[in-house]
């Protein structure tokens, strides 16, 4: 079975960056390369909310309206690691973010829960001065 791990977390002023990373944890033998990625994240008191997608291939990307133009998914080359580069942080972004791999391959709306299999523990971000 797959299993996630994020890292790259933190506490960073507002304004800030962040790249937060997702790859397949242990000796599984699992990797990401045959997946789709979302990130989602879930701020205190409130449900999850899907942040982005990226296809298998790398070339399709999407999203939510909240970080356009703020945060950039990509994929390693190896496909081994996802990244979530996240640039000019607010205070409204501090949650904690996972990531979650599904066996669909194109990325066709923002990231929604139900439709991804494996999910990593998450990691905090926190954006406060």
């Amino acid at each position: 079975q797959l299993q996630l791990v994020e890292s790259g977390g933190g506490l960073v002023q507002p304004g800030g960056s962040l790249r937060l990373s997702c790859a397949a944890s242990g000796f599984t033998g699992f990797t990401l390369a045959n997946y789709r990625i979302g990130w989602f994240r879930q701020a205190p008191g409130k449900d999850y909310e899907g942040v982005s997608c990226i296809s298998v291939s790398g070339a399709s990307t999407i999203y939510t309206d909240s970080v356009k133009g703020r945060f950039t998914v990509s994929r390693n080359y190896a496909k081994t690691t996802v990244y979530l580069q996240m640039t000019d942080l607010k205070p409204e972004d501090t949650a904690v973010y996972y990531c979650a791999a599904s066996s669909a391959i194109l990325c066709t709306s923002v990231p929604s829960q139900g439709r991804y299999d494996y999910w990593g523990q998450g990691t905090q971000v926190t954006v406060s001065s």
